[in-house]
C-alpha cells in the first residue's frame, strides 16, 4: 500500500467507475484519472456479518482485522471508515479497513458527509479532472 496516495473522499455509487491500474505490483484504481488505493466513506452499517456499509449511494463490504474487533459494531452505527479499496469478487466491493470511527452521535453527520465529498471534488478532484480531459 503507498501510503504517499491521498484516500479519496468518495461514495459508493463513484467505485462502480473506478477501473483498475497495474501501479509497481501493487493494485491501485484509477477515478477519472486520479491514482488511488484507499477510499474515506462514511454511512450506515446495515449487517454485522459480513460488515457491509450503506451510505445512501449504494453498498460496500468491510474486511475488519483483529485490531478492530475490540469493538462491537452493530447494525445501525454511522461510520466513518477508510482503507484499502479492493474490488471484490462477490457482488460487491470491499474496503480493508485501516481506520473506522463510530460517528453516530453527531448531528448533522450525513449531512455534512455529502458536502465535504462535493468540497473535495471541487478543490482537489475536479482539476485534475478537467488536467486529465
Amino acid at each position: 500500500m503507498d501510503y504517499s496516495v491521498a484516500a479519496l473522499k468518495v461514495v459508493c455509487s463513484q467505485l462502480k467507475h473506478a477501473r483498475e491500474v497495474q501501479n509497481h505490483s501493487q493494485s491501485s484504481y484509477t477515478l477519472g484519472g486520479i491514482l488511488f488505493q484507499r477510499v474515506w466513506l462514511q454511512g450506515v452499517l446495515v449487517s454485522d456479518t459480513p460488515l457491509v456499509l450503506d451510505d445512501g449511494t449504494g453498498v460496500i463490504e468491510l474486511s475488519v482485522s483483529r485490531d478492530f474487533l475490540h469493538r462491537h459494531w452493530q447494525p445501525g452505527m454511522y461510520v466513518m471508515v477508510v482503507g484499502g479499496y479492493v474490488v471484490g469478487t462477490g457482488d460487491i466491493p470491499m474496503v480493508k479497513v485501516h481506520k473506522i470511527v463510530d460517528l453516530s452521535s453527531w448531528a448533522d453527520r450525513e449531512a455534512m458527509w455529502y458536502l465535504e465529498v462535493m468540497e473535495a471534488y471541487k478543490l482537489f478532484y475536479q482539476p485534475l479532472i478537467e488536467d486529465f480531459i
